[in-house]
């Protein structure tokens, strides 16, 4: 596996960096701490810069980049996009980034145009609203992908040239499967495989089935990255079947590996988590390897 990392060209198209002192991030500043997917996260509640992402990446041959949006203070978007512009320019990384946009908000139309004039941005992500369980999961909530205000927004997409990073639990696949088909032109980008948590037999396979539905639109991607479990260790025995159904049903041209660093700081290392996805696709071959971890995101953030 050393070989294998040392020479493998990665793209990460999945991380996030963030100075505490800008005071920008009220999630990682503000008490009351928020409800987090992986529990306790004091730990990533300290700035983490492109020095702190070399540092936890130097056995790996990080090639490129991209920047995804970090809930940064929602009035200034575009303080954002300016401040990842300066990292580029001091720092040599990112390579791209997805900007914040608010999809429902009145600003949308603006926020778009001013986001897209910016060299580095090549989509946006806003986080529809979601219910906390499957069960819950109801059709047309204000602000879920089915609300007519945020599918305005969302329209707004495609004459500027911009995809769609998707967050969102795999029981809300089914209105993701209907946006991608009601908007051929606009790529999704999946984050997180569709958020896999529960690894019962149940709870896997009604991620199957509702990640074979976005699947099935030509204009949907997925990351596999964010798919740590809390209390359980990230080893490619826990993480196989996961990664890959995934890539089963999206297709090695379809699926990426990312890192969501360093929020997945909080399950796993950087080397457990690549030499996991080494692991785990040690049978495909290099042709597919170099797609899976580095050709598929170029080609997608354009870099």
């Amino acid at each position: 596996m050393a070989d294998a990392a040392a020479g493998l060209p990665i793209a990460d198209a999945h991380l996030h960096i963030w100075d505490l002192a800008l005071e920008a991030h009220p999630w990682l500043v503000t008490p009351p701490w928020l409800p987090f997917r992986y529990g306790d996260y004091a730990a990533i509640r300290r700035s983490y810069l492109p020095a702190d992402y070399r540092r936890d990446t130097r056995r790996f041959n990080v090639v490129k980049t991209v920047y995804v949006e970090t809930e940064w203070d929602g009035a200034d978007p575009i303080g954002e996009t300016r401040w990842v512009h300066d990292m580029a320019a001091r720092h040599g990384m990112p390579d791209a980034m997805v900007a914040q946009a608010w999809l429902d908000r009145a600003d949308v139309a603006e926020v778009l145009a001013r986001q897209a004039a910016f060299p580095l941005v090549r989509g946006v992500r806003h986080k529809p609203k979601a219910a906390a369980r499957p069960e819950d999961a109801r059709r047309g909530a204000p602000g879920s992908m089915d609300c007519p205000r945020w599918r305005d927004g969302y329209a707004l997409l495609g004459r500027h040239g911009l995809h769609f990073e998707l967050q969102t639990p795999w029981w809300h696949l089914d209105a993701a499967a209907e946006l991608a088909r009601d908007f051929p032109a606009t790529t999704i980008v999946l984050n997180h495989a569709g958020l896999p948590a529960d690894r019962s037999a149940e709870g896997l396979a009604g991620w199957r089935r509702a990640l074979d539905m976005l699947a099935a639109q030509a204009n949907a991607v997925i990351k596999i990255s964010g798919i740590g479990v809390p209390g359980r260790g990230w080893t490619p025995e826990l993480q196989d079947p996961v990664v890959r159904d995934a890539i089963a049903m999206f297709g090695t041209p379809r699926s990426m590996f990312r890192s969501n660093f360093s929020v997945d700081s909080l399950v796993a290392t950087f080397d457990e988590i690549y030499g996991g996805f080494l692991a785990i696709t040690r049978d495909m071959g290099e042709d597919v390897h170099r797609r899976l971890f580095h050709d598929n995101a170029v080609r997608i953030y354009r870099m």
